[in-house]
């Protein structure tokens, strides 16, 4: 249990960071700090992906007292506000990866990057990273639930 949650709070350690430079750009966007040849505009699923917050700080709530509710909680919206998110995002932006492939031609950029390839880049690192958040948290879940029927056993 001890070493799943170290696994799952590194996780949740790098969630954070992509949630801060996503939530930097989009401020940089919205507030113009720099200009838009500089950074773009957020695409649609930034917007919801913010919310992903909430699955982590829901995991990190349920282990001091190996909370198998808030556990399950997190799993839950972790499936909703960060996967899902993710999946419209690869979506959206496949029209945009489509047209820089075939013609090579971008109209959005970030910091003289494309900005469909960096938000891709965006998206595989935090697929993974939820992906594996969300199975050492079933491992974590299982070993709970193990735990919870042993001592009723008893």
């Amino acid at each position: 249990s001890v070493a799943l949650k170290s696994e799952i709070r590194k996780l949740i350690y790098m969630h954070v960071a992509i949630w801060l430079l996503l939530l930097a750009q989009m401020c940089v966007g919205h507030l113009k700090l720099l200009p838009h040849d500089q950074v773009a505009m957020p695409y649609q699923w930034e917007y919801p992906y913010l919310l992903s917050i909430l699955p982590s700080l829901l995991g990190l709530l349920s282990f001091p007292r190996n909370n198998i509710s808030y556990l399950v909680l997190s799993m839950i919206s972790s499936g909703l506000f960060s996967v899902a998110p993710l999946i419209y995002g690869a979506m959206e932006m496949f029209p945009m990866a489509q047209q820089l492939y075939r013609h090579g031609k971008a109209y959005r950029f970030i910091f003289g990057f494309s900005a469909v390839s960096v938000m891709y880049l965006v998206v595989v690192v935090a697929a993974q990273v939820h992906g594996w958040q969300l199975y050492y948290s079933k491992k974590l879940l299982d070993s709970w639930f193990t735990s919870t029927q042993e001592k009723k056993k008893k």
